[in-house]
């Protein structure tokens, strides 16, 4: 998960000695190709250091992207057995000169160090942490979309402009536009497979036969009312809402996605993508029910989806929406902290193929707080069982939705 913006109190707990202050503005470099061979430098030195203890090495922040300006500051990502565990790897690379510099047990496990010869962040994490899929997601999002290079140079620069008492003022102040490039790369990991996503959710029992039917319960009659459907995918639920006479405006982030939909659905409804994380061009008080059919999970924080979604209902208008079983995944993915958010890594089958995904698991409790705090009522909370045709369709998936929790229902009330 991104950090919060850390004050001064924050910032001189996690540094081993004093917290060195800026108290001016930042000084960006242009981009030189002399840092990845710095980096690969460092890699070697490291791997000398540590063996097989090194899990993952990576070059990661602004000086692994060619073209991008940065703090000349070599940015490495390490994963270790278990970072918490500085015996078993501290004093080796403070042999091999890196010294450290920041230690956050309570924040990813994290440390980091300075570079015997260079100027360098060695950031140090366990293998599991929320933050190497950032990292990587980032760096691979801007070197192959220049238009997100620009987007994140423009934001650099304007904020390099500006006096920070310390650099890591300066650094959370670049979160928001880091997480918007993160969400569109994480919303494109449906394209690579969208096609064989849709030919799978038009009929597996789980989408067809458990979930669709479930929240279409909920929704209620939508004859002439105006739905909302986030997340539509390939447009399988909006079609079922249009067909119930709803007027329907499917929106997803992947293009491909709505490429899809607009094929096979776009005479029964609308499609457009679109981005939950951010504003959406809705007016106000102009829907009557919004569905999300198992997309909640897929963000980090709820704060501004469910705030944006209220502000487009109609007082007294339904929010419906289904999200993974909290104990399913806390049982599922073996996790020792129930009450935990975190970010997963899973693998959806598709056919001969296994596609990696990520998504968020959280606590119940946190559920509810997120809803309540955005001003809904919970009206109804579902645990569904699968239409009887499962049976005949796929006994083994029809039992296994009988018999353990797999997807949870909210229907909520904008008050």
């Amino acid at each position: 998960m991104s950090r919060q913006q850390f004050g001064e109190t924050e910032i001189q707990a996690a540094w081993v000695g004093e917290a060195p202050k800026l108290g001016t503005t930042i000084t960006l470099a242009e981009y030189d190709p002399e840092w990845p061979r710095l980096y690969e430098r460092e890699a070697a030195r490291i791997r000398a250091a540590l063996g097989e203890r090194v899990v993952l090495l990576e070059h990661v922040g602004s000086t692994s992207v060619p073209g991008l300006a940065a703090k000349p500051i070599v940015d490495i990502l390490l994963e270790v057995p278990d970072s918490d565990d500085e015996d078993n790897y501290l004093p080796d690379l403070e042999a091999a000169g890196y010294r450290l510099v920041i230690r956050e047990p309570d924040w990813e496990k994290h440390r980091c160090f300075k570079g015997p010869d260079t100027n360098v962040n060695l950031h140090v994490h366990s293998p599991g942490n929320g933050q190497t899929e950032r990292y990587l997601l980032f760096r691979d999002r801007l070197r192959s979309h220049p238009e997100e290079l620009a987007r994140y140079l423009g934001e650099k620069r304007r904020l390099a402009a500006q006096v920070w008492e310390y650099v890591q003022n300066y650094a959370d102040a670049k979160n928001d536009v880091i997480d918007e490039i993160i969400d569109r790369a994480r919303a494109a990991q449906y394209d690579r497979f969208g096609a064989a996503y849709a030919k799978h959710a038009a009929t597996s029992v789980t989408n067809a036969l458990y979930d669709r039917p479930a929240i279409l319960s909920l929704a209620g009659p939508v004859a002439g009312k105006s739905v909302l459907d986030v997340g539509c995918a390939a447009g399988h639920l909006s079609a079922k809402l249009a067909a119930a006479g709803a007027d329907v405006l499917g929106v997803d982030a992947s293009e491909a996605m709505i490429s899809l939909a607009r094929k096979e659905f776009g005479e029964a409804a609308r499609f457009e993508v679109a981005d939950v994380a951010h504003p959406l061009s809705i007016p106000d008080s102009s829907i009557d029910v919004v569905t999300a059919s198992l997309v909640l999970h897929y963000l980090e924080d709820w704060t501004a989806t469910l705030a944006e979604l209220r502000r487009v209902l109609r007082p007294g208008g339904l929010f419906v929406f289904s999200v993974h079983h909290p104990g399913e995944d806390w049982h599922w993915f073996e996790r020792t902290n129930y009450f935990e958010r975190e970010l997963l890594d899973d693998e959806f089958p598709l056919g001969d193929l296994r596609h990696r995904v990520q998504f968020y698991r959280r606590p119940l409790s946190w559920t509810f707080d997120a809803v309540r705090d955005a001003g809904f009522a919970v009206d109804r909370l579902v645990e569904p069982e699968p239409l009887p045709k499962a049976d005949e369709a796929d006994p083994r998936v029809a039992r296994s939705l009988r018999e353990k929790p797999r997807f949870l229902y909210f229907r909520c009330e904008a008050g």
